[in-house]
């Protein structure tokens, strides 16, 4: 539902309709009433509009003008967004910390990772052992406690109608989703971030960012 938007013109209508009835106090243009009607309407229309603009300030995911508000609360902004993120990143690391209620499970990492804009999968890992299918990784025993996050290559957002001025047309990149994972991992696992083409679960290959050392 749009909030109410209302013009000058709407407010100086509204001002005259207040008038008492009278020879003196005429309506029409040109004259004292519709003059200072004219001259007051603006003022009532800029505070309709700062009015309005908190309703959509007061959520998260849309703030601008108290987006550095939010941020200071939550502590941020922090390294996790890199040195320059978009409007959107700002907006998306706030709605996931806000809305973080902690966990350990797949469910709640890809969860958070939603939060965040990414669309993610994880895979989790065993130790080589006799009878493992081959072709499959290996590994000693750390493998035990190794998760791979698969990450789009690039994660696009195609500016869209409505965005604030000045933001790129296209931004990529997944520094933020790595440091809040990082931050957010089981101490005793190991966290890997796979970069690889068409991000197939379980596949290392040369784009996989190792957040920790393996065991051979």
């Amino acid at each position: 539902m749009a909030l109410p938007s209302f013009s000058a013109a709407d407010f100086r209508a509204a001002l005259l309709r207040l008038l008492p009835t009278g020879r003196i106090w005429s309506r029409e243009p040109g004259s004292m009433p519709y003059q200072l009607a004219t001259v007051w309407a603006p003022t009532f229309q800029r505070s309709s509009a700062r009015g309005a603009n908190l309703i959509t300030d007061g959520f998260p995911s849309t703030t601008v003008e108290l987006l550095t508000e939010w941020e200071a609360t939550l502590g941020l902004p922090d390294p996790c967004a890199g040195t320059s993120p978009t409007l959107e990143q700002r907006q998306a690391q706030v709605v996931a910390r806000l809305t973080d209620s902690g966990g350990a499970s797949k469910s709640y990492f890809i969860a958070f990772a939603k939060a965040l804009g990414f669309d993610i999968t994880i895979t989790e890992f065993v130790p080589s052992r006799y009878g493992k299918t081959y072709g499959g990784t290996y590994g000693g025993d750390d493998w035990a406690f190794a998760w791979q996050v698969s990450i789009p290559a690039f994660t696009l957002r195609n500016r869209q109608y409505g965005d604030v001025y000045g933001e790129p047309y296209a931004t990529w990149g997944s520094t933020v989703i790595q440091c809040e994972f990082s931050a957010r991992k089981p101490a005793h696992t190991i966290l890997l971030f796979d970069y690889s083409a068409g991000n197939t679960p379980g596949r290392l290959g040369s784009f996989i960012l190792n957040i920790d050392t393996l065991g051979e």
